[in-house]
Formats: C-alpha cells, sequence, structure tokens
C-alpha cells in the first residue's frame, strides 16, 4: 500500500511587510541585466509618437481655424489629440517589434545555458484556485509535473494548489489532489484557505509568510494557466544565472479554444501578438511589466517590495488593489531587482469563452487599472513604471474617449449651419488614422507569411488570408461593442459600483439572442442614434457605418461567437489555424487548444550582462 501523500510540507516563515507609498524610497541594489542603449530606444519611442501626434494635431487644428474655432471643434480637438496618439504609441510599438521580428533578430535576447544542471535552489510553483472546475483544475496540474519530472527539475521544483474555495468545492479538490501527488514525481501540494481575504495577493501573501523562506524563487501561475517543464526549468534557470533579477513575465499563449470567440481571439492573439510583445520588450527592458501569471519571481524580494497597502476610501477606487499585478512589479523595480519580460515556447493560458464572459472579466480589470491613476505619485517608481501605470488605465479611459468624440461630432453634423467632423477634417488624417489602427494586423500577417514553417504552422497562405478575412470584419464589429460595453461599466463604476470578486466561466456555452438583447439595448439604441444621422449628414453616416452595424448586430454577434460549432466549422474552413502545442494535458480533463507559437527553440531573455 503506497503512503498517504504529505498535504504540506514544513513551514518556513518569511516577513513580508506592507509597504509605504509615500516617503522616502527604500533602497535598492545594482541592476546588473539593464540592456544597453534603453535610453535611445525610449527617446525613439516617444520621439515617433509625438512626431504623428502633434501632426495629425496640427493639421486638424489649421483645418478647423481656418474661420475661427468654435466650440465643437475645441472638444472635437481635446479628444481628438490624445486617442490619436494612442494609437499612434501602439502603432509604433508594433511597428518596431514587427522590424525586429522580420529581420530574424530577436530583440535584445541572449540564450541560457542549460537549464536542469544550472539549478542550485527551490523553486515553487504556485496556482491559486477559486472554485474552479476540479477536473480541468488538476488535469493542468497532473499535466505541469509529470512535464517537470520530465525536463529534470523534479529535485528542485515543488508544485503547491492555493485554493480559496468553498468548503465543498475544498472537499472534491482535496480528493483529486490526493489522486495527483500519489502518481505524481515530484512534490505536489494541497493548502485551502478558510477566509479568502485579499483574493489572490492574499493567497499569495499568505503563502510567503508560512513557506516562503524555503524557496528561492516562486513561479505563479492562474488557475487556466499551463506551462511545459522545459519553459518552468529554464526560467528557474535564468533566475540561478542572474541575482539581480527579481520577476521574469512570460507572454502566454491562448489553449483550449473552443468556441468561435476563442478561436478567433487565438488566431489575433498568436498572429499580431508576438510583433506588439517584441515591440514592448524591446522598450521595458529591466523595466517589464508583470501580469500576474505565467511568471517566476524571485520570492525574497517579492516578500520585501510587495507587502500591498490597502488604497484610502471605500470600493470601487479604494481598498484592495485589485490590478494588484502592475503595482507588484512597480514595487519590486522600486526597489532595485530588475523585471524582464521573455518570449518563449510553452506559455499557455485559457480566454474567456465568449464575449459576455470577456466583457465580465474586462471590468474587473478596469476598477484594477483605474485604481492605479492613484498610485501615479507614489514615492521612488521608476518613470517607466510609471509609464505602465498609465498606459494600463489609459487602456480603459479610450472606450469613453472615443464615445465622447462620436457624440460630439453627432451633435456638430445635427447643428444648422455646422461643417461635420469628417467634412471639415483632412482625408489624409482619416485614411492616417485607418493605417495606425489596422496597420499591426498587416504587420503581424507579413511576419507569419514571410516564413515557410511558421506559414504552415498557420494553414498556409490561403488559410492565414482567410483568417485574416474572417477576423478583421468580426473585428470591426466588436469594437463599437466594447466601446459601449466599457463606457457602461466605467459609469458603473464612478456610481461606486464595484465590480466584485465570481468566479470565472472558463466552460463554452451557447449563449441565445434572447437572453442578451436587454441587456444590449444602450448598444441597439446608440447603433440607430447613428443610423439616423444619414439624415442630416450622409458622409458622417458613412464613415460610421461600421460602429453602426457592429452596435445594432451585437446580440447576434454575441450569440454567434459563442458556438463551438462554428468555432469548428471556422477550424475545418481552414480559418484560424494555429501551431501546435507543446505540452500534452490528459484526455478529458482539460482539452489541448491547436497551437501555441514558440518565438525559438531555447528560452531567452532580454539582457546585457549577467
Amino acid at each position: 500500500m503506497m503512503p498517504s501523500p504529505r498535504q504540506l510540507p514544513e513551514e518556513a516563515p518569511l516577513d513580508m511587510p506592507i509597504q509605504r507609498l509615500d516617503g522616502n524610497p527604500p533602497g535598492s541594489i545594482e541592476v546588473q541585466t539593464r540592456p544597453h542603449g534603453l535610453v535611445i530606444k525610449r527617446l525613439l519611442l516617444i520621439a515617433l509618437t509625438a512626431v504623428l501626434g502633434l501632426a495629425a494635431s496640427s493639421e486638424l487644428r489649421f483645418t478647423f481655424s481656418r474661420d475661427g474655432l468654435d466650440p465643437f471643434e475645441i472638444a472635437l480637438l481635446l479628444f481628438f489629440v490624445p486617442l490619436f496618439t494612442w494609437i499612434a504609441f501602439g502603432f509604433v510599438n508594433s511597428a518596431i517589434g514587427f522590424l525586429k521580428l522580420i529581420s530574424g533578430e530577436h530583440p535584445g535576447f541572449t540564450a541560457i545555458p542549460s537549464p536542469a544542471s544550472a539549478l542550485r535552489h527551490r523553486t515553487a510553483v504556485l496556482m491559486p484556485v477559486y472554485n474552479e472546475s476540479v477536473e480541468a483544475t488538476f488535469g493542468r496540474v497532473r499535466a505541469m509535473a509529470r512535464s517537470i519530472h520530465e525536463a529534470g527539475g523534479g529535485e528542485w521544483i515543488d508544485f503547491f494548489v492555493l485554493s480559496d474555495s468553498n468548503a465543498f468545492q475544498g472537499k472534491r479538490e482535496e480528493a483529486a489532489w490526493r489522486e495527483v501527488a500519489a502518481e505524481a514525481k515530484i512534490n505536489v501540494y494541497y493548502r485551502r484557505r478558510e477566509e479568502n481575504i485579499a483574493r489572490k495577493p492574499g493567497n499569495i501573501a499568505e503563502w510567503v509568510g508560512r513557506f516562503g523562506a524555503a524557496y528561492e524563487n516562486m513561479l505563479v501561475l492562474d488557475a487556466d494557466s499551463l506551462m511545459s517543464g522545459d519553459a518552468i526549468v529554464g526560467m528557474a534557470a535564468i533566475m540561478e544565472e542572474k541575482p539581480s533579477i527579481g520577476l521574469l513575465q512570460t507572454v502566454p499563449m491562448i489553449i483550449n479554444a473552443r468556441t468561435l470567440f476563442q478561436r478567433w481571439m487565438q488566431f489575433a492573439s498568436e498572429a499580431y501578438g508576438p510583433i506588439a510583445s517584441a515591440g514592448l520588450l524591446w522598450w521595458s527592458g529591466s523595466e517589464a511589466n508583470f501580469w500576474g501569471h505565467n511568471a517566476i519571481v524571485r520570492t525574497r524580494a517579492f516578500a520585501e517590495s510587495c507587502g500591498l497597502p490597502e488604497l484610502p476610501g471605500k470600493a470601487p477606487f479604494g481598498g484592495h488593489i485589485l490590478s494588484h499585478d502592475m503595482v507588484e512589479s512597480a514595487l519590486l523595480r522600486r526597489r532595485g531587482w530588475a523585471v524582464h519580460m521573455v518570449m518563449i515556447g510553452g506559455s499557455y493560458e485559457e480566454f474567456p469563452p465568449t464575449v459576455v464572459d470577456h466583457a465580465i472579466r474586462d471590468r474587473r480589470w478596469m476598477q484594477g487599472n483605474l485604481q492605479h491613476l492613484r498610485l501615479l505619485g507614489a514615492s521612488g517608481l521608476h518613470w517607466v513604471s510609471r509609464l505602465h501605470l498609465l498606459i494600463g488605465a489609459s487602456a480603459y479611459l479610450t472606450s469613453p474617449g472615443w464615445f465622447l468624440l462620436l457624440v460630439i461630432a453627432i451633435v456638430q453634423a445635427a447643428s444648422a449651419g455646422a461643417a461635420g467632423f469628417i467634412d471639415a477634417a483632412p482625408p489624409g488624417l482619416l485614411w492616417l488614422t485607418a493605417l495606425l489602427l489596422f496597420g499591426p494586423k498587416l504587420m503581424g500577417l507579413v511576419w507569419v507569411l514571410v516564413d515557410a514553417g511558421r506559414r504552415r504552422a498557420f494553414g498556409g497562405v490561403s488559410g492565414v488570408l482567410k483568417s485574416a478575412a474572417l477576423e478583421v470584419p468580426l473585428a470591426m464589429l466588436l469594437a463599437p461593442v466594447t466601446m459601449v460595453t466599457q463606457t457602461k461599466a466605467m459609469l458603473g463604476l464612478l456610481l461606486g459600483v464595484p465590480s466584485g470578486w465570481t468566479t470565472q466561466v472558463r466552460e463554452a456555452r451557447r449563449i441565445r439572442v434572447r437572453d442578451v438583447i436587454l441587456d444590449l439595448r444602450e448598444h441597439i439604441g446608440l447603433g440607430a442614434l447613428f443610423a439616423g444621422v444619414a439624415f442630416v449628414d450622409p458622409v458622417t453616416a458613412l464613415w460610421l457605418s461600421p460602429l453602426t452595424l457592429g452596435l445594432l448586430a451585437s446580440p447576434w454577434l454575441v450569440s454567434l461567437t459563442s458556438s463551438e460549432q462554428l468555432g469548428v466549422r471556422a477550424l475545418e474552413s481552414g480559418c484560424f489555424r494555429v501551431p501546435d502545442c507543446e505540452i500534452e494535458v490528459p484526455a478529458g480533463e482539460a482539452p489541448p487548444r491547436e497551437g501555441a507559437i514558440a518565438l525559438g527553440q531555447r528560452l531567452e531573455l532580454g539582457s546585457a550582462g549577467s
């Protein structure tokens, strides 16, 4: 009879003090992995963005001011300039990443030594869970434990499932854990908190306080994360070789795509995402960001740097910090630890199965990211860390910005004797805006098509072109739906309604039109308003037509993209194919997706010296 698996190791407490965000910043260590030329890179990024933004705003202001600026034109300028600059920043970032990848050059990468032989200290893999599917969760745990052993990391790496689930779910989790732990060839532990204080950050902090001193590193996952043993062992090896690194963040690709929405997002992530990620890596350097999962963190650095205080005031903008990850990376960098991003194969995550589930998660992210506006003045933060916080918050401010810009343009068009925004704006400016919006997609497609192996992995030339021909119209239809959804969520937060913390839906299900049509009444009403613009300004209505169509069709867009059957049909027709996954999950527990792209055969890191 086999002995019962041990539920937890011996405790090794590590103090994790709450950090002050004011006063003198703490002392720091010397960062030894700062890439060369970062100042020039960042100046180039800012300069190119500024040139595009100033050129567009100057052209528009010159056109408007020929007969004097009226209140409508002043308001349009106030909204258009920052919004245009925002999309210019995204375009420049992607263009830089495209140039790096298309030339065959990784943006500042350096190869690492043989990973298994480099390990000298223990690493804990942490998977926090909250009322998740037990079968799917422990299917991933079993797969990762096996993969870690096969990669040679079993002697140095332990796996912890950290549960915040309710008592009933906890009993099912414990039974599944006993089965997995009994057969695993590495240590797999399970712990459930009776009270899920402070959500995921509190879960991780409790583990650090009880067991952190026994582990040099902790690799943090989400419940839907999957990483190969080679990736986990390789990241631990980087931490051994480069002791001034506090955090390494991977760029996970989407796994387990079933619905049409998931397959669409999976293709977009793998075709367009790498160039944006390469651009981000290029200018972030040792001041990269943390996305809260699929990342390895030096445990003592995290403990001494990342004890999160509560923000003054009530939710939604006070209390516990929801988007804790970006703040934690800023606090690590404040104390002097380097924070890097790596682009590797073997790092995956799931994506919400429907537009509705994505919107629910997005609202929670919005609340957390808007809290970051209160942290921009925290003492001692690196200016790039402040930029990351601002970018994260700005991503949710753009939807209300575009909405107000459109409303002002429509009111202007409806005013007697006033030329509409579309009529007055230079045609070249409108086409430039379209180029900046769709340019990253075009560059992503070129990057996919120029390499024969990558091209085959995406279904060949015809498969790539068919995928793009379906993805681009879908993206155009979804954009106004997202704009209105985020604007509604913003209004709710401003009225004091927090997002809450509920279990994320990961199972595919078909949403019927009648189930969502009432929830989308604002979308449909705004679409009708846009359609009515044709009676006062046909030119403006023509430019608004993609938005009008997306809003009026929003219930059908939500319903159709939630279909697993349509997802299968798209795949069978050659659409939304992606490269193969690198890690197998036992059948019936967490079916693997069709693929995840690897940007190199070895794990690599953007760095200078060691």
